[in-house]
């Protein structure tokens, strides 16, 4: 071997324990970059719910605190274990509240259409008792 053949071998080896060392330095970096997230049981729940559940929960966490936190870790432990695995919506949120005998108050209201708009029951109730002339009664023995 001539003397550039074993210089160009000694840069090879250095540069080899250089990218070593880089992909040594990228792993070590890579394992401290994603750390492990936890999430609460309150955000796990959240996470599985679908249409009007947001609503149903923080309706029962305002009016039911204590009994709601104790439905929250349980509903939070059997999602993680894999025995609820759709979306609960507010419906199933509701009727298992309700199953449980925690009655959870919901504003509802019952809207109706007419003449191609939705209108809310009460304002058409009170719409037509506007309209509509009352008829009175006049009591002709005093």
């Amino acid at each position: 071997m001539t003397e550039e053949d074993k210089e160009l071998e000694l840069l090879k080896a250095k540069r080899l324990l250089e990218m070593q060392k880089n992909i040594s330095q990228r792993q070590k970096s890579g394992s401290k970059e994603t750390p492990v997230i936890t999430l609460t049981p309150r955000e796990i729940v959240v996470k599985q719910l679908g249409h009007r559940g947001l609503e149903v929960l923080e309706n029962a966490e305002v009016q039911f605190p204590e009994e709601t936190g104790i439905v929250i870790a349980k509903l939070a432990e059997l999602i993680q274990t894999g025995e609820i695995t759709e979306i609960i919506d507010g419906g199933k949120l509701l009727t298992l509240f309700r199953s449980l005998e925690i009655r959870v108050r919901l504003q509802t209201t019952i809207n109706i259409e007419q003449d191609g708009k939705l209108v809310s029951w009460s304002d058409k109730l009170k719409a037509t008792s506007k309209t509509e002339p009352r008829e009175t009664s006049i009591d002709e023995n005093p």
